[in-house]
């Protein structure tokens, strides 16, 4: 059942998120004010729900390379994607959201398992968090490149499918994975977000957003903050 709200809540936020993007209107600060405050939540998420988690199973000797082989892999994959597409189609958010969200939701479908009410709702409310206004942003920016909003709502209907899948997966078939294996794809995981943040997610934020994204962040990190500290009551 826990597994099955969680899978809910992430592909309704994706889903959300896309159809607001393609469909709705988003004034332009509004965006960056969004995305910062997915950016914000994501800084608690990578260090509470990824890094120490991992770190409690792997020495720094492995988790380090891990960290940095998420980043070196997102940060090379989103600058073939910017040669490729252009950078400013909302393929960096997608990316993003995928990259990150694939090893973070196998780890994440084990860790269900025995996870408490408390903690499932604080996870659905940082996922909600993060993924709806990347989803939002990514979307509109695909719509301005000229994409269809048929298929801005199929790319990531097939993303929030391919998430889902995910932390099903992890759930049903990693249940007796060595905890050493699953701090590794946290790590991992960990890397893609922060390189994520560093090339995609806070320079989209400021340049819509400027000034205000600095807030938008604070109030992003404080809510996911809040959701935490629900989760470990």
């Amino acid at each position: 059942m826990d597994l099955l709200i969680v899978i809910a809540v992430v592909s309704a936020a994706l889903l959300g998120g896309a159809l607001w993007g393609a469909y709705g209107t988003l004034p332009r600060r509004l965006e960056g004010f969004l995305i910062a405050m997915a950016g914000g939540a994501l800084i608690v998420a990578v260090v509470d729900e990824l890094i120490k988690p991992a770190s409690m199973h792997v020495e720094l000797h492995w988790l380090v390379p891990a960290v940095l082989a998420g980043a070196v892999t997102f940060t090379t994959l989103d600058k073939w994607v910017d040669a490729r597409f252009g950078d400013d189609n909302g393929g960096g958010l997608l990316l993003a959201i995928t990259l990150d969200g694939i090893p973070e939701n196998l780890a994440l479908g084990v860790a269900l398992i025995s996870a408490s009410a408390p903690e499932v709702a604080a996870l659905a409310g940082s996922i909600m968090l993060s993924n709806l206004p990347e989803a939002a942003g990514g979307a509109q920016a695909m719509r301005k490149a000229g994409l269809t909003r048929w298929r801005v709502v199929g790319i990531w209907a097939a993303t929030a499918l391919l998430l889902a899948g995910a932390a099903w997966a992890g759930h049903a078939l990693l249940q007796d994975t060595p905890q050493e294996v699953l701090s590794l794809i946290r790590a991992f995981a960990a890397g893609a977000v922060v390189a994520s943040l560093a090339v995609e997610i806070f320079p989209k934020a400021y340049r819509e957003d400027s000034y205000q994204a600095g807030i938008a962040v604070t109030v992003g990190l404080m809510l996911a903050f809040c959701l935490g500290t629900l989760g470990g009551a």
